[in-house]
């Protein structure tokens, strides 16, 4: 399935990996880049040298293009812009913030920058800062998300831009790809889905939790600080909406100390009782182990079927 994304990256298919932090290591990236997708390592508020690590095993495992993902209110944020250049990563992608301070820097170097978008606007203005393709991703996906769903906000970012437009948030097999390509999306960016591969290194309680989960296993907490989360349904999410449901008693600094290290515990730990386990509302549809390339291969091969069958209905 060759699409602009796939050109412009020169990759196989127009697959992503997304960047979850804590989980999408050197290993899982370099897996999914050799399944012909392009493997993305998070960088998080992770310190550099950790980052470095990461990229150093991912380049003893493929030699196929991979990403990091750059977190702009990390920490370290500075000192990973400059990495990638140093690393020669061909692909970053962005969220939490604007890329603009170091555009000029990233793109003097050769390296493909597509931000992560929730919104129009921010698309259109992620393509006048320069940036090669975004990302618009839905309320569905795990992790921090927008208000706009991934059926809605899709179509008015690709018709709103002239970069391509990769689609995120409520994708984990082919027909997920074939209905944004259908949308005018160049490509897809999945998580969820990548947390059921061999490859994929979180703890076994994760995986059971995701193998498990059902459409309305996820719920969002988060919305009373300003940075909502989608995950799935724990005793410490429960505990977190009782708590946002009377924000006036409790104070944000309360919810902040629960939370920390929660996301850590989860993927390490597999803290069923203290964890924050992270998932898109997809997740019903992981309900079995796979590897990276089983992931790929069978999401693009389902989706040219169903675009094949679909032209000729035309």
């Amino acid at each position: 399935m060759q699409t602009k994304i796939t050109e412009l990256l020169h990759i196989q298919h127009p697959v992503f990996q997304g960047a979850m932090a804590w989980i999408a290591d050197g290993y899982l990236a370099a897996a999914v880049s050799n399944a012909g997708g392009l493997g993305i390592i998070a960088g998080g508020a992770a310190p550099v040298e950790v980052v470095q690590k990461e990229i150093q095993i991912a380049k003893s495992l493929t030699d196929r293009p991979f990403g990091v993902n750059i977190m702009l209110l990390s920490p370290n944020t500075d000192d990973l812009a400059q990495l990638v250049i140093d690393e020669g990563i061909q692909v970053v992608t962005t969220g939490a913030g604007s890329p603009a301070k170091y555009m000029e820097k990233w793109k003097a170097a050769g390296i493909r920058v597509i931000p992560v978008v929730a919104s129009v606007a921010y698309a259109k203005r992620m393509q006048r800062m320069g940036a090669d393709a975004v990302i618009a991703e839905g309320m569905e996906s795990g992790g921090h998300i927008g208000d706009t769903t991934t059926m809605a906000l899709l179509p008015q970012v690709v018709d709103a831009v002239d970069i391509p437009v990769i689609a995120a948030g409520g994708i984990a097999d082919g027909r997920g790809l074939a209905a944004v390509r259908m949308l005018g999306a160049e490509g897809v960016q999945c998580g969820t889905i990548f947390l059921s591969a061999e490859e994929c290194h979180i703890s076994e309680k994760y995986k059971e939790l995701i193998y498990k989960a059902s459409d309305i296993s996820t719920v969002i907490t988060g919305k009373a600080s300003g940075h909502p989360v989608r995950s799935l349904k724990t005793p410490l999410s429960r505990k977190l909406t009782e708590m946002e449901g009377h924000i006036e008693t409790r104070t944000l600094e309360e919810i902040e100390a629960m939370t920390a290290g929660s996301l850590r515990k989860a993927v390490q730990d597999g803290n069923f009782a203290e964890g924050t386990f992270m998932s898109g509302q997809i997740a019903g549809l992981v309900n079995h182990a796979s590897n990276c390339q089983e992931i790929v291969s069978t999401m693009v091969q389902e989706a040219e079927n169903l675009l094949t069958g679909a032209a000729k209905l035309v």
